[in-house]
């Protein structure tokens, strides 16, 4: 019987989407720490979902809009799985020689409510669907402004989803707009400054790989 021809997987592609994988899992760890950059505050999880606005347009780039799209969507799957994983693990009783320090802090560190995972899932799916959305759409088939293109797709995306994410987890808890001011504007600096370099160096990556 002949071998069922099998879809091809480019170097960069593969290399592209188990970075992806990673920094979807890890975007929420990081995120427990608030980081200072100056007078800007920001949680530390902006650094993961940079790299998932980056290899997101990158794919975007070098394998088309569609191609982008399910790679965001195929994040859901580590996603939600890290989630109930980190909820079986806690949910675990502790060995009685581990470091109590370490037991209180565990859940507050990889914990998350009901309220925030929610907030997390709409805010990713919507944020990164929109930044290859707009990445891909300003290109009008030229290819052309890469650094221009994923920089002002990131600031979008990344405002939208300061304004989900924020929104969905805090609204009638505490005072939202201090917040979600500070932490749109240390995003949208700091996808000004980083973005650039680092499509333009993702992107010509990925070419390489793929010669």
């Amino acid at each position: 019987m002949p071998d069922t021809p099998q879809p091809a997987i480019t170097r960069s592609l593969f290399l592209f989407s188990v970075l992806y994988g990673g920094m979807v899992c890890i975007a929420g760890v990081l995120g427990v720490k608030q980081v200072a950059l100056g007078p800007l505050a920001v949680e530390a999880g902006i650094f993961a979902f940079l790299l998932l606005v980056i290899l997101s347009s990158a794919v975007a780039e070098l394998h088309g809009q569609r191609t982008a799209t399910t790679l965001v969507r195929f994040g859901f799957v580590p996603l939600i799985a890290s989630a109930l994983l980190i909820q079986f693990v806690i949910a675990l009783p502790e060995d009685a020689g581990m470091y109590p320090p370490a037991i209180e802090a565990f859940p507050i560190v990889v914990g998350q409510g009901a309220r925030m995972m929610i907030a997390g899932l709409i805010s990713y799916g919507t944020s990164q669907t929109l930044n290859v959305f707009i990445f891909s759409k300003m290109a009008r088939g030229e290819g052309r402004l890469l650094w221009l293109r994923a920089m002002v797709a990131s600031v979008i995306s990344q405002i939208v989803d300061t304004i989900l994410f924020i929104t969905i987890s805090f609204l009638g808890e505490r005072e939202i707009w201090g917040l979600m001011a500070g932490q749109m504007l240390t995003k949208v600096i700091l996808s000004i400054i980083l973005v650039p370099p680092l499509i333009s160096a993702t992107v010509a990556l990925g070419r390489r790989l793929d010669r």
